[in-house]
């Protein structure tokens, strides 16, 4: 039996099942889930969900919408879906077990109104490869590059949908070449740094369905203080309500 630990989250107000060995999510994904701010019933898909956790934080703030989480790993696609019934939102978190790459609109439902991703970061041969295969597909582009991941999105988004991602900052421009090569526009960028007065290390992209150019930059994004905490916009993340972000 794989070893589990049980993390809770918005002061134990939500639990999250992990693997003790294998792929465990980090801030990226809590920073990423910050940005999403649907509307009143919006249906969200998720691709390469891992445990689960950006469904459940969005389920979590925004209670009327709708989530569809893509996992290709059998172990992590299993703890997602114990994670959604753990927290109670299997009826608004469905779990699709599978490829992303294979992902096709269902005929008899619109499109989606945000997909978000928070995809492999490194190209194949950068760096070491991790022993851990959930690990090594979590972080390498093995079974998928971010021209596969931005290519799905544009298939399942509806006209004028919201794409939303973080990537690293040393390939920004892998990122929004891809975004405007497949019409997906970028629209929002932040830099995401761990301390003050440090080079970006990630950036977080927000991008539109078929837009017209025209970017808007946020301000950097501080993790950590110079005590080693969360300023206080990253420590407001971990709140369950969407007007602690405000």
């Amino acid at each position: 039996m794989v070893e589990q630990t049980s993390d809770t989250f918005f002061n134990g107000r939500m639990v999250v099942h992990q693997m003790r060995n294998g792929y465990r999510f980090s801030i990226d994904a809590v920073l990423l889930a910050a940005t999403v701010v649907p509307k009143p019933g919006e249906r969200l898909l998720d691709l390469g969900t891992g445990c689960g956790i950006i469904p459940l934080i969005i389920a979590f703030r925004y209670p009327t919408v709708h989530i569809s989480a893509v996992e290709v790993q059998d172990q992590l696609a299993d703890l997602a879906h114990a994670n959604f019934r753990a927290n109670h939102l299997q009826e608004r978190i469905r779990l699709i077990r599978g490829d992303l790459r294979r992902l096709r609109p269902p005929a008899d439902e619109a499109p989606f109104d945000w997909v978000m991703c928070n995809p492999p970061y490194r190209p194949p041969g950068s760096g070491r490869t991790n022993p851990n295969s959930q690990k090594a597909l979590a972080r390498h582009e093995i079974l998928v590059d971010i021209a596969q991941v931005i290519s799905t999105a544009k298939r399942m988004l509806r006209s004028g949908g919201r794409f939303a991602a973080i990537f690293p900052a040393v390939r920004t421009v892998d990122l929004l070449h891809r975004m405007r090569l497949a019409r997906i526009e970028p629209k929002w960028l932040q830099t995401v740094h761990s301390r003050e007065g440090e080079p970006a290390r990630l950036i977080l992209v927000h991008g539109i369905n078929a837009a017209r150019p025209g970017i808007e930059w946020g301000a950097p994004l501080v993790i950590y203080d110079e005590k080693g905490d969360y300023t206080p916009v990253v420590a407001r993340m971990f709140e369950s309500t969407a007007e602690s972000l405000k």
